[in-house]
């Protein structure tokens, strides 16, 4: 009955702890302390585990600064107010029991310092642990991923220092340690990876908050085969469920009758304006809280008549008025000019028009103001009615009319001023009919999405419920009533408007603004008035309280009622009770405190009605806030920190009845121990939401398996006995998660009540939930204080989760903290939920902190990846290419066929010599600079000339043996060609190797040096520039210049020739040397043989139809790979000429690539992802100025002058021309990249289908390639849930978790693609995912390595199949793919797809496949963590939106937790030179703490 109260939220929460049987014999307890012991025992448990929470790491620039002065904004919330600003009183300030402990003792301070801010580099630590590095160390040695497919990392054996693994472009910034950093600030890690102790003590701790024990996770559940990826999981078996009866409805009293009643609202207004015409009907307070005027019943009458008269007849003509009965008019007045909304509703009551009540926009940008718009346009408003001060503040245009508010309807504005109404005649009166079913007015109403809906209230209910109202409260003539609420909507227009003038009361409206600058205002009015009635929220009483010591000299002993119109709440408890405990010396009597719960809908729902003196005060219930979260009632004996404190809220309004149903599914009546919804049916309540007949139908007309029909009250309530309404809630604070029932404001109260509270204010916080990954995720958005530290940020924050945690027992998805007075407010000054909620979906919350627990929360995470069954087996049956009924997965290029003439050389050397001699003047090769202008070419002969005098030079001056390694470090060009020829006729072996940047050698040098140190090169062919910088005092700084080779510049070499051109005894010997480093960092050299390079050769020229009239443009780097092919090798081979196109010319000249093809009407080009990047996001908005042909005068406004000259080269570009572009890769096709470049520039002539991808990989350069003939690439959709299960199923386009792929080109000729299990290394059925192993004459040798492991080279250059065709010889290309086929091919044919390197699938943490297309972010895995780093390129202050949303992304689409999310600037990222993320390097460089990174988040 009685019980203690605590503070929930700002007013307070109750939880029932100190159980007080006697309340009339006991003052309540202090109303704050309760809840705060039961957050204060939650924290201590944690506090025992010493667990320490990462602190997220953040640039000092990144700290927001408030949008607003330093100072401490006011508050402005309507929902609970912030008592800074107050005294704060003595006794309130004492916090029982032991305080938490210090800040001190939270930070632990043993880090060393970084770049970062000092505050960035603290931890939260509970307890005083420090993070151990040596248990990182234990942790990584179990946790190191292994793959047996990868060649070994050579880059391990270099000396000393670890050198870089990659080559950063050029314009890519490098952030690395001094060289003089001590090696003692870094750690190795059991990978041999360095790493700052800063990052890796994080992570440690981030994994220890990881191995806590969580509570049971929800069953796994993954239906691979279904259509729906979740089903419903089976209840706990101690889930508490109803054991009562069902509910019996229940009936109000009898609503009385009373002979003077009036048979219309309207009738009673011109009964008082008549016969007490000088009765006060309204008083209104200025800013300063003194009364303004007083509104008489007799000026209330007559204007509201002349107002009237004017709607009816002076708007428009008579033939055509512009107002008739029954049309809406919108009323637009502020909160602080009651008198002329007053005038305004009776008036349109009298012309019988609808009133609808709105807010004043105050400008465009006003959070919910398009909703507003909605209303008026379901509505059908077409005018507004406003007061002459209030029509001068609305924004205007500069030509000074008003602003067309977005997603509002025009409206004309009429000011309802006495001066613009007009009089009306003597013989002209009002119509007042009996109270009819016809509508009266309509109240808007906000839902949880944020949609507004208006609630039509028709003439008879607007009477019958001031007649409710009347006898509950037991209204009577000549009262006087203080309303501090909003007169326009809800108990303060029921009231304060309709209520009080139907009985001559006299209203003494108190503004929101008075009860900022004096919030005793109220109080002193009912001491003033001597006031019988009082209407408030809790957040009146509770601003009272703290400001009581400024006034002592106030009586309350008139109130017979003090209605708290939010009573309903949870929490409203403890507000009155501290009220009371304040003010009954003040002659408060506990018996007139009035709680009532009400809705839109249904109206006043019930309302306590005031006590008899000396009665006992109604009982409360102490609850469970366990039952509660499962739907069911018990009552709390046990554990008092999780417990529930709730009042009563009266009984049934008279003439009404009532029922809790089932909040889900159809109505169904609740048992008496279940939590249920409120319906009610009763005359005096809405009828309909206005204009929405669908969404009326299951609000208003609620049939339950009873006979009676209820409108609805969106309330969650429970039912007691003896006709007591109690209330746990409101709908639209209801959050289901995991099948749990949580309320917003429970949650709001527990946050509130960790100390200290100083970092946020009190008033100004949202919770709200967000659907990711088939469940509700919580989060929490609170405003930061401006004073905060970062620190006091994060403690708070961290205790705030615990506490959560611990008493709710459930995981916050978010707690975000945001610079004061940033959150979108209501006009009363609270916080806009659905409008917060919609910016923190599209990431435009802009948070100063943010704390992630995916972790935590997310608990239906899918099973790891399933072995699928092979279905095939060494003892099935083979028949064809059936195995087992199923078909395998393999395909093959067509057949190379005869050898031509001219294809009779076995080495490309002999190839050369011949076209010397049989058509020396035909030109090759020919490269163009930025310009477009050809600077250098070749002739066959001038190719042969020059690569013999190089060929003297290597025999004169390198004093090698044939077989000795050389490396060509030269820029692309066709120094480089002759180079390599010049190599082959020497006997040498050529390793291509890419340049060091000379603005940028401490980073590319390394890379260069490392290649010539594993390749043991005993010479260097360069240009004397190149010679120079090898040797210069920069380069003595990166690497020890004093060993290099021989280095023989080749720039002005004599003319000779070599004694005789070398010819290899055999085919089957090295050619060249072919070096990259892989995505994750690896330094790979493969052997090409001579029969290798010939057959390559030969299969690119059958698929692209190369002969010597052809020309092909080349936009490739020429070092690896494919593109080292196709720029030296192929035109040699095949007689073509290639026009040569460096990629970094295009950084200067971003069109040079596509005018050149329109140029020289080139049909095939080849390019690289990199190159087709750079002209999608440079031309791509210029589209429109490129299509103007030569003869156009007009000129298109370009942004800049580099752009304009872009143009201004591209201007009559012609793609038509163009018959295949091949984008290079050894990697997936980046669909969305080649769709939108095709978009971009088709109207340049390029055609769809010209675009397309090759693949290969280390093990074979070149497996799939698009030719000149075949069907389009084509663009198959995946369901992702099966793909993650190594199974293919296609799907429709736009079908939910679908990947779309594209084909990976034609398989070149003489090539066999088989899908393989790994594992079993047993062939795949073609439904399966598998690793792709290729069977080509062109594949390469083997690993160059300096210890030559042959086991792992016979791994993966000469595996056979355990079953099915053991003999074949296979290479294994390390990428997952499938193979489909269609009609349109043969039985040996098949479209081939990549999906993604095995690697990168084994490693993502649980065994789930991960592929992120994002062009400006990475994914890497640490110590099974998943870390995804994201380039930001907007301001830093938006950086910490990118957390949820990355967190989000790849929760919905991957079914993963992110553990790290990294934000770092544009270009951080590593980028390789074929457009590839370098994965590793980008791992070392976080770990090693060089990325400098924006922020850093740990999702707990």
């Amino acid at each position: 009955r009685g019980g203690g109260a605590s503070e929930r939220g700002r007013e307070g929460v109750h939880r029932g702890c100190s159980a007080s049987h006697d309340a009339a014999s006991s003052a309540p307890p202090s109303p704050r302390y309760i809840h705060t012991e039961a957050v204060q025992a939650a924290l201590a448990k944690h506090k025992e585990q010493k667990m320490a929470l990462p602190m997220p790491t953040k640039r000092r620039s990144a700290y927001v600064q408030s949008p607003v002065d330093n100072c401490t904004p006011p508050d402005t919330s309507s929902a609970s107010e912030d008592e800074s600003s107050l005294h704060h009183q003595a006794s309130m300030s004492e916090v029982p029991g032991q305080s938490l402990q210090s800040p001190d003792s939270w930070i632990n301070r043993s880090l060393q310092g970084s770049s970062t801010s000092s505050s960035a580099s603290s931890t939260l630590s509970h307890g005083e642990g420090k993070a151990q590095p040596s248990a990182l160390a234990d942790v990584l040695a179990h946790a190191r991923i292994e793959n047996s497919i990868i060649p070994p990392d050579v880059t391990s054996s270099a000396a000393q220092e670890r050198a870089p693994r990659v080559d950063l472009p050029p314009n890519a910034p490098v952030r690395g340690m001094s060289r003089g950093q001590s090696r003692s600030s870094m750690m190795d890690t059991a990978d041999g990876v360095p790493v700052s102790s800063r990052v890796s003590t994080k992570i440690q701790q981030l994994l220890n908050t990881l191995k806590r024990p969580k509570r049971p996770p929800l069953r796994e559940f993954f239906m691979d085969d279904s259509e729906e990826i979740v089903e419903v999981p089976q209840p706990d078996p101690n889930t508490p469920k109803p054991e009562g009866r069902q509910i019996i409805p229940v009936k109000g009293e009898p609503l009385g009758v009373v002979s003077n009643w009036p048979p219309a609202l309207q009738a009673a207004l011109a009964r008082w304006g008549a016969t007490q015409a000088k009765s006060p009907a309204l008083t209104t307070l200025d800013i300063t809280g003194k009364p303004l005027y007083t509104l008489t019943y007799g000026k209330l009458w007559t204007r509201s008549v002349k107002l009237a008269y004017t709607l009816l007849n002076k708007l428009g003509t008579k033939a055509e008025p512009v107002l008739k009965p029954g049309d809406r008019v919108a009323l637009v007045y502020p909160n602080s000019d009651p008198g002329m909304f007053w005038v305004a509703f009776y008036g349109c009551l009298l012309a019988e028009v609808i009133p609808v009540p709105i807010e004043v926009p105050l400008s465009r940008k006003d959070a919910g103001s398009q909703q507003i718009g909605f209303l008026l346009g379901s509505c059908g408003v077409g005018l507004a009615l406003t007061s002459e001060v209030c029509l001068k503040g609305l924004p205007k245009t500069p030509n000074g009319e008003i602003l067309q508010f977005k997603g509002w309807p025009r409206l004309k504005w009429v000011v309802t001023d006495s001066k613009y109404l007009t009089k009306p005649s003597k013989d002209w009166q009002p119509h007042i009919p009996t109270a009819n079913n016809d509508i009266a007015y309509i109240e808007y109403k906000a839902s949880k999405e944020g949609t507004v809906m208006g609630v039509a209230v028709s003439k008879v209910a607007m009477l019958t419920h001031c007649q409710a109202l009347t006898q509950a409260c037991n209204y009577s003539e000549g009262e006087t009533l203080v309303n501090v609420l909003d007169f326009k909507k809800d108990m303060g227009l029921w009231h304060g408007v309709l209520t009080s003038v139907m009985n001559r009361i006299h209203t003494v409206s108190v503004p929101y603004a008075v009860m900022k600058a004096c919030p005793m205002s109220w109080v002193q009015r009912v001491h003033l008035h001597k006031a019988r009635v009082a209407l408030v929220k809790c957040r009146d009483l509770h601003w009272a309280m703290m400001a009581h010591r400024e006034q002592r000299d106030v009586s309350l002993a008139s109130l017979r009622m003090l209605i708290v119109a939010d009573g309903a709440n949870p929490w409203s408890v403890s507000s009155c009770d501290a009220f009371l405990n304040v003010f009954q010396i003040h002659g408060l009597k506990p018996e007139v405190i009035c709680p009532c719960a009400t809705s839109p809908e249904a109206m006043t729902v019930a309302i306590r009605r005031p006590g008899v003196p000396g009665a006992p005060l109604p009982a409360r219930a102490i609850l469970s806030m366990a039952g509660l979260s499962h739907g069911v009632i018990r009552v709390n004996t046990e554990d008092k920190n999780s417990a529930l404190t709730v009042q009563d809220v009266g009984h049934v309004m008279p003439g009404a009845l009532m029922c809790i149903v089932k909040p889900d599914g159809p109505p169904q009546l609740c048992k008496t121990d279940e939590i249920g919804e409120i319906v009610v049916n009763s005359r005096a309540g809405g009828t309909m939401y206005y204009g929405l007949p669908g969404v009326t139908k299951n609000t208003f007309e609620v049939w339950t398996n009873t006979i009676f029909l209820f409108p609805y009250s969106l309330q969650l309530k429970l039912f007691l006995s003896m006709l007591l309404v109690f209330v746990v809630g409101k709908i639209e604070g209801l959050l289901m998660v995991s099948g749990r029932r949580h309320n917003a404001d429970d949650l709001v109260a527990t946050a509130l009540a960790v100390e200290p509270v100083k970092t946020v204010y009190r008033g100004r916080i949202a919770v709200f939930s967000v659907t990711v990954f088939y469940d509700e995720r919580i989060v929490i958005v609170a405003e930061q204080r401006p004073e905060a530290s970062e620190e006091d940020s994060f403690q708070w924050m961290s205790r705030v989760l615990q506490a959560i945690d611990s008493i709710h027992q459930v995981g916050l998805y978010c707690l975000a903290l945001v610079p004061a007075n940033t959150l979108p407010k209501t006009p009363l000054g609270g916080i806009h939920v659905s409008e917060t909620k919609q910016h923190f979906l599209e990431g435009n919350l802009h948070p100063c902190n943010i704390l992630m627990c995916p972790h935590t929360c997310v608990t239906n995470l899918p099973k790891p990846r399933q072995k699928q069954p092979v279905g095939v087996g060494p003892a099935s049956i083979m028949v064809g290419n059936l195995v087992a009924g199923k078909r395998i997965a393999q395909a093959a290029g067509r057949d190379l066929g005869l050898i031509e003439d001219q294809d009779l050389h076995q080495f490309l050397t002999e190839a050369l010599q011949w076209r010397a001699q049989t058509d020396p003047d035909h030109t090759l090769f020919v490269l163009l600079n930025a310009k477009g202008t050809a600077v250098c070419a070749a002739t066959c002969v001038q190719l042969h000339k020059r690569a013999e005098k190089i060929a003297a030079a290597l025999s004169e001056r390198g004093s090698l043996n044939t077989g000795d390694n050389v490396v060509l470090l030269y820029p692309p060009g066709i120094d480089l060609i002759a180079s390599f020829y010049g190599c082959l006729y020497a006997g040498c072996v050529p390793v291509t190797v890419r340049p060091p940047h000379p603005q940028n050698l401490t980073a590319t040098l390394p890379t260069v040096r490392m290649i010539i140190d594993v390749s043991k090169a005993a010479c260097i062919l360069t240009t004397q520039n190149l010679m120079k910088i090898l040797r210069s005092k920069e380069a003595a700084a990166a690497v020890n210049i004093k060993t290099w080779p021989t280095i023989i510049d080749t720039d002005d070499l004599p003319r000779k020739r070599p004694p005789q051109i070398y010819k290899p005894p055999t085919a089957e010997m090295l050619a060249y040397l072919d070096f990259s480093v892989s995505t994750t960092g690896m330094l790979t050299g493969v052997k090409i043989s001579h029969a290798a390079v010939s057959a390559l050769c030969r299969s690119i020229k059958l698929q692209c139809e190369l002969y010597s009239s052809r020309q092909i443009a080349i936009c490739l780097d020429p070092y690896c790979g494919l593109g080292f092919v196709l720029w030296c090798l192929c035109s040699v081979y095949s007689g073509h000429q290639s026009i040569l196109i460096p990629p970094m010319e295009l950084e200067t000249s971003l069109p040079l690539w596509l005018s050149t093809l329109s140029q020289y009407r080139i049909r095939d080009t080849f390019c690289s992802y990199s190159v087709m990047e750079l002209c999608t996001k440079g031309l791509g908005t210029q589209t429109e100025a490129l299509k103007v042909q030569h003869g156009c005068n007009s000129l298109h406004v370009l942004g800049s002058w580099c752009a304009w000259s872009s143009c201004l080269q591209l201007r009559g570009v012609n793609l038509s021309c163009v018959r295949s572009c091949v984008v290079v890769a050894e990697e997936r096709p980046r669909l969305a990249l080649t769709q939108s470049f095709s978009k971009l520039f088709k109207d340049l002539g390029l055609s769809p289908r010209a675009v397309s991808t090759a693949f290969g990989s280390r093990v074979n350069l070149a497996i799939c390639l698009q030719g000149t003939t075949g069907p389009d690439p084509s663009i198959v959709y995946v369901d992702m849930k099966s793909l993650r299960h190594d199974r293919v199923r296609l799907v429709e386009r736009g079908a939910p978790q679908s990947l779309p792929l594209m084909e990976s080109g034609t398989i070149l000729p003489g090539v066999r693609v088989i899908i393989v299990n790994p594992e079993t290394r047993g062939p795949l059925g073609d439904s399966h995912l598998g690793e792709v192993w290729v069977n080509s004459p062109h594949s390469a040798s083997g690993y160059y390595t300096i210890y030559g492991e042959e086991s792992l080279q016979a791994d993966h250059f000469n595996t056979r199949l355990s079953f099915g065709d053991p003999q074949t010889l296979w290479a294994r290309t390390g990428y997952l793919g499938f193979v489909r086929r269609t009609e349109l091919l043969d039985a040996s044919g098949g479209q081939f797809h990549a999906v993604g390197r095995v690697k990168k699938y084994k490693v993502v943490t649980k065994g789930h496949c991960l592929n992120l297309s994002w062009m400006n972010l990475a994914v890497f895995t640490w110590t099974n963590l998943l870390v995804v780093v994201s380039e930001l390129c907007g301001s830093e202050q938006d950086a910490l939106d990118l957390v949820p949303l990355v967190t989000n992304v790849v929760l919905e689409e991957h079914h993963l937790v992110v553990g790290v999310v990294v934000i770092v600037d544009p270009g951080v990222i590593p980028i390789n030179s074929r457009g590839e993320k370098q994965r590793m390097h980008l791992r070392d460089s976080f770990l090693a703490d060089q990325l400098d990174p924006i922020y850093v988040a740990y999702n707990m």
